[in-house]
């Protein structure tokens, strides 16, 4: 099962959902991180760090966690 991450927001994008996580420590960091480590959003490869998540979108980031994403 994966964890849940309340936004307020319409969306959020790849980059700043990899900062909630603690994946990465800035918005800078997400485009080294993501040319390096592959993604999967709602079970497909994806490396944009701008790619914008919605309400239902799950993101696995393999050896970090898996998350969905919930309209807070």
């Amino acid at each position: 099962m994966a964890e849940s991450i309340k936004i307020n927001t319409e969306y959020i994008t790849l980059g700043q959902l990899l900062q909630m996580m603690d994946v990465i420590s800035s918005g800078g960091m997400a485009k080294a991180f993501l040319s390096e480590n592959m993604v999967y959003i709602n079970g497909e490869e994806d490396n944009r760090r701008g790619r914008k998540l919605r309400n239902g979108d799950v993101v696995l980031v393999p050896g970090e966690g898996k998350v969905q994403i919930q309209q807070g």
